[in-house]
């Protein structure tokens, strides 16, 4: 964006949103055929919880790929951000890991408890997750991921070893808090 100094933060956000609009349906009128999408609303929905979930910008497409394959399968989506954004009112930070119980409070953003897609996006969308939505998931037999301790993910297409994925996040987490000596 190139904006003149002092250019009203109101201009600023308008622009931005209208971009956004553009590339939104730019790409819907060039989606794949078959997602589970109704509307460009439910797609950008979706790459919200992309944009929050990816720390790598290399794993969109198989992120977005993992939630594509669980809309298909009536699966709930389980998306961590979700719950974040949930519990936060919005601001996206609790300042503070999330917990068991925190995966069990009931409301509309909690993907947890929920199935489909929340009521609204949890964050503005980057180009690039709107694209891993619509235009390059990846096709995967992934249903699972959790995070590796080093800004990725492990993904897996069964549950027992997404459990497995699980207990070596934990270990890593363990060993990351003990002291240094």
């Amino acid at each position: 964006y190139v904006f003149s100094r002092g250019t009203p933060l109101s201009r600023v956000i308008e622009e931005m949103r209208r971009l956004m609009e553009k590339n939104l349906m730019t790409l819907w009128s060039q989606r794949l055929e078959g997602l589970p999408f109704a509307s460009p609303m439910e797609a950008l929905i979706l790459a919200s919880i992309v944009e929050k979930e990816a720390w790598l910008e290399s794993e969109k497409p198989l992120i977005a790929g993992v939630y594509i394959n669980r809309l298909r399968r009536n699966m709930l989506l389980q998306a961590d951000p979700t719950v974040i954004y949930g519990l936060s009112g919005g601001k996206g930070e609790l300042g503070r890991p999330l917990v068991r119980s925190d995966l069990m409070k009931i409301n509309p953003f909690n993907t947890y408890r929920i199935k489909g897609l929340p009521p609204t996006p949890i964050a503005s969308p980057s180009l690039s997750s709107l694209k891993a939505v619509l235009i390059n998931p990846e096709k995967t037999n992934a249903l699972f991921f959790v995070a590796d301790g080093k800004g990725g993910h492990h993904f897996s297409a069964h549950y027992h070893h997404h459990k497995k994925n699980i207990t070596k996040l934990r270990e890593i987490q363990k060993t990351s808090l003990q002291p240094k000596v």
